[in-house]
């Protein structure tokens, strides 16, 4: 659980300043990023921490004082460096060669309790050598919205990065897209990795292949060291990105199945583990439509929520340019060519559940088109519409399909009707089959997948409009404890 905790501890020793980092990405060289310093900010206000993350580090919450998070994640007090990555990406589909971390760096590296190698990375902390002019900054509101996002992405079984900390600095901002001036803040993510495809990216505009080549060994040997067994280099790298290749079309599909749409895919945005991070102007759907952007300086809809999965495939061929100074053009296109029926099937699958269905059969595949189908002529509220099946669902829908939805039947028009009517004999037939005791199952898979609370626009600005004009934080903190358990309660 995340507790907000106000009490302070008198220890010594910070334990936070006390964790075991390793250089693991330092130790490559300074190639590969810049040394910095953070910031010096006015005022420290922790208002977020996450106490889930600290019990994954070996640490007892109640031993992590406040104090201990502003002084290791506000104030930097730490004697290590701090490192600007370097990376260059596709943005928008043009190549930006002016990158790389101009408002964060990598503050460490640490081992969670299972073993894993995980990065602490800031936002906010200052500026950089690729500030670009900016101020290094980020704004308390943006901090809010990736605080919210990753929780609510993380309860909902998306591979995401999550936030440790969240600190309001005290400073006056000036931005076009919000009202200024708006207050700062400096936030710490917990990811796998901050190497990104456009780390890569940079090496080979730089024409380096060296450097690509040990990169690319120190990703396999971190984070696929499966792949250390195998005696071949070539064939290591080969498996490498068909692997990664893999958790980027199960990556899309969860963020499809959560009708999240991320926005901003660019290559700087994509990790070389396949994990979900960086939030910015993202928006969970509500009304359903492949064409809905979040963005809104997408104007041609290039990051639109249907066009996710196919923009994680072009990030993935753009990625096999550089990969290719050290890689055979072979191994890459076999790597990639069973994207889209990875994507195909982790998409399948977690959809089929939230229907309330475990595995495959052709009957229910036909329901799933149905369902598109309907929610795509009818407009219908994308999480509504799971939410009703899984509050209305009763087992004795096996003995009539006019019991199934009968509620959102009564309320629909008649095209509407016509289109549920069809879709209600689907799944009638679909539930044929089923025993009580399976009956019941479906229900309980309903409930374990279909959330009750979702992460709106109107319900972040909800919590948002206390915090600026009265600075009450009870909104905010309610509405984590409901996006952390989104699904309704088992019948007892």
């Amino acid at each position: 659980a995340i507790l907000i905790r106000m009490a302070s501890v008198t220890d010594t020793v910070n334990p936070l300043l006390a964790l075991d980092l390793e250089p693991a990405l330092e130790n490559l060289g300074g190639e590969y990023y810049d040394p910095v310093t953070a910031a010096t900010f006015p005022e420290h206000s922790l208002r977020f921490r996450n106490d889930d993350i600290l019990g994954q580090l070996g640490l007892a919450p109640q031993q992590v004082s406040d104090r201990n998070f502003v002084e290791a994640f506000g104030q930097f007090k730490k004697g290590a460096p701090l490192l600007a990555l370097r990376y260059h990406g596709y943005q928008f589909g043009a190549y930006n060669s002016n990158l790389g971390d101009g408002r964060g760096f990598l503050y460490g590296q640490v081992r969670d309790q299972a073993g894993i190698l995980r990065d602490l990375g800031t936002k906010g902390s200052g500026t950089t050598p690729y500030s670009r002019g900016g101020d290094g900054r980020l704004t308390l509101k943006g901090g809010v919205r990736e605080v919210l996002a990753s929780e609510a992405l993380h309860a909902l079984g998306v591979n995401t990065s999550r936030t440790l900390s969240l600190v309001e600095t005290g400073e006056q901002l000036e931005r076009g897209d919000e009202p200024s001036p708006t207050r700062s803040s400096v936030m710490v993510r917990y990811s796998q990795s901050h190497i990104r495809f456009g780390t890569f990216e940079r090496l080979h505009h730089l024409e380096r292949s060296d450097l690509i080549e040990k990169l690319l060994d120190h990703v396999v040997a971190v984070y696929y060291t499966h792949l250390l067994d195998l005696p071949d280099k070539q064939e290591r790298y080969a498996r490498f990105y068909g692997e990664l290749a893999q958790r980027i079309a199960v990556l899309a599909a969860q963020w499809m199945a959560a009708g999240f749409c991320h926005a901003v895919l660019n290559t700087d945005n994509m990790s070389i583990t396949g994990e979900s991070f960086d939030y910015g102007p993202y928006a969970f759907m509500q009304a359903y439509g492949r064409r809905f952007t979040a963005a809104y300086f997408d104007y041609g809809g290039r990051y639109s929520y249907g066009n996710q999965p196919g923009i994680c495939q072009l990030n993935l061929e753009l990625l096999q340019r550089p990969l290719g100074m050290v890689m055979s053009a072979k191994d890459l296109e076999a790597g990639l060519a069973p994207f889209a029926e990875h994507y195909r099937s982790a998409y399948e699958a977690l959809m089929l559940r939230k229907l309330g269905f475990e595995t495959y059969r052709e009957e229910r595949g036909e329901l799933l088109f149905k369902t598109l189908q309907m929610m795509e002529q009818t407009h219908v509220d994308y999480h509504g519409f799971f939410l009703s099946l899984t509050e209305q669902f009763l087992p004795t829908w096996k003995e009539s399909d006019e019991n199934i939805l009968q509620a959102t039947m009564e309320n629909s028009d008649d095209a509407a009707a016509n289109l549920l009517g069809d879709w209600r004999q689907q799944y009638h037939y679909c539930l044929q089959e089923f025993s009580e005791e399976e009956l019941r199952q479906v229900g309980l898979r309903l409930r374990q997948r279909n959330p009750a609370i979702v992460l709106h626009r109107p319900r972040i600005e909800a919590i948002w409009e206390p915090i600026t004009e009265d600075d009450n934080w009870a909104p905010f903190y309610a509405l984590i404890t409901q996006i952390q358990r989104p699904f309704l309660a088992e019948p007892s």
